[in-house]
């Protein structure tokens, strides 16, 4: 006989205490959840025990593709309310004074893996779903307002060198910085994360930038290009190398704790949303390239204009669905917002998106954390996991069976071409911004920077891979790679004949 009976078990279940009834996933109740079925009291487990069965095969589908980057995160909902209309720059509707627009936030680390600990240095991930009238807009980007590389070809060197070795799956600063010492224009970044950025005391105390320069354009057409950045009302604060250790042993989850302790208990974090814009005739004013993320607009010579507050003020309820389902894309963009001719970010509007085709499927944009606010419309259709419930028999376009769907008149600027087709940038200027970062900080920011920098830096092994990590510091400012040098134990007159060869 059998251990129980499929009567015995639901028997079992309705005499149960008032809580709601355990149930399988076709949403039968289920009876004993402690035992499986078998063949008499001493017999072989049955296959018909569907509850086993079922619990096993779900348990080895709980785990999802990794994200490649930006594994490790934590988000939460709010909203951005705007405080100045930009009806005279951008058709975009949540762009005018008084409008509401919900938010989910995301805040990430990029290298370490979904489990690792939030104190390691790392850039920061600050990507921002905007659930507008006109479909979800996505503006993906860091904590710092500049990147390591400018060319989404560079995109899986790069990530390869900052992870682990796959010989020894350990992550290597001689791997680093053997693939940073060809790329000078990394120094302006460097020295941003290993600043105060590079593990920040909270979410809360961190700003966030789109970083990319993107379009904005109006009713009539004309467009200008904008750079989004986002304050920190709280302030930033950041931990050095020595800091951040002993928090570690405190606790390696002090991000995402802090982030639900204040959320739930009422202290909602602000951010106030600024903008930079620039007339595209003024883009070769400047003596370096504006549509190079390795740089920043400074803001003397481009000021910063308020344009709204983003408030964060309800956690998920379900970390896997919400947070973990969660899928950004600079490709995700709305009427009156367009790209830019940045080689990076036009890189990333087809891997993002293709990487979350992979992670998630192809509708993945039907996930509730996804999904538009308002209805979608096209003849995309079946695949994995589609639950749109389309019921027209016309999936193409056009048709005289149904009314013409309305299109958008203009799908793009008209952006002026010059040129030959070309691989190689201009104006480089690699070390000026760097070195302006660091005389901007303050006696003991720089303090902190050398150390943390030299923590990874002295870790090198190879000395001309070393020596040219220091002659870019030099190069951006001679106190920043004087020091350095020193704290790493270099040769400083080598520093010096290296950094006199290299070009501003």
């Amino acid at each position: 006989m059998f251990k129980r009976s499929l009567l015995v078990a639901m028997l079992a279940t309705v005499t149960a205490a008032q809580a709601a009834p355990l149930t399988k996933d076709n949403g039968a109740p289920v009876g004993d959840n402690q035992n499986s079925i078998t063949a008499g009291p001493n017999g072989s487990v049955l296959l018909q025990d569907v509850q086993l069965v079922q619990k096993l095969q779900r348990f080895g589908r709980e785990r999802i593709p990794e994200r490649v980057v930006h594994a490790r995160g934590t988000g939460a909902y709010g909203e951005f309310v705007a405080t100045k209309d930009l009806s005279d720059l951008t058709l975009a509707s949540l762009f005018k004074a008084g409008t509401k627009t919900p938010v989910f936030l995301r805040f990430s680390t990029v290298i370490h893996g979904k489990g690792s600990p939030e104190t390691l240095r790392d850039p920061h991930g600050f990507a921002v779903k905007f659930y507008t009238q006109e479909g979800n807009w996505d503006l993906v980007g860091n904590q710092t307002p500049v990147f390591f590389i400018r060319d989404a070809i560079k995109f899986p060197d790069f990530i390869h060198a900052m992870k682990p070795s796959p010989v020894t799956n350990v992550q290597d600063a001689n791997r680093v910085f053997d693939f940073l010492s060809s790329q000078p224009w990394a120094t302006n970044m460097l020295t941003y994360v290993y600043g105060k950025q590079g593990v920040p005391t909270s979410y809360r105390e961190q700003d966030g930038f789109g970083v990319h320069a993107y379009k904005l354009y109006n009713d009539k057409g004309e467009y200008k290009y904008v750079k989004f950045n986002f304050r920190s009302k709280q302030g930033v604060k950041g931990l050095n190398v020595k800091e951040a250790a002993e928090q570690q042993g405190k606790d390696f989850n002090h991000l995402t704790n802090d982030l639900y302790n204040n959320i739930y208990a009422g202290n909602f974090p602000k951010w106030d949303l600024y903008i930079q814009v620039l007339d595209p005739k003024d883009l070769g004013k400047f003596d370096f390239d504006p549509l190079d993320p390795t740089k920043i607009w400074p803001t003397e010579l481009v000021p910063e204009t308020k344009v709204g507050t983003l408030t964060l003020n309800r956690m998920p309820k379900n970390f896997f669905n919400e947070t973990e389902q969660s899928a950004f894309a600079p490709g995700n963009l709305v009427p009156g917002i367009e790209p830019s001719e940045d080689r990076l970010l036009q890189g990333r509007i087809f891997s993002y998106s293709d990487t979350q085709m992979y992670r998630l499927g192809a509708n993945h944009q039907q996930i509730p954390v996804n999904r538009p606010v308002v209805n979608v419309n096209n003849n995309n259709q079946d695949g994995y996991m589609n639950v749109s419930e389309r019921d027209s028999d016309v999936n193409y376009e056009p048709s005289r069976k149904e009314p013409k769907a309305a299109t958008e008149k203009a799908r793009a600027v008209q952006t002026p071409l010059s040129g030959h087709v070309q691989q190689i940038g201009v104006k480089e200027q690699n070390f000026k911004q760097a070195g302006e970062l660091y005389r901007s900080y303050t006696a003991k920011e720089k303090d902190d920077l050398i150390m943390n920098l030299a923590a990874d830096l002295g870790n090198v092994k190879d000395s001309e891979t070393k020596h040219i990590m220091l002659s870019y510091f030099y190069k951006a400012d001679a106190d920043y790679g004087t020091r350095m040098t020193k704290a790493v134990n270099g040769n400083l007159a080598t520093v010096k004949a290296k950094a006199a060869k290299l070009k501003d």
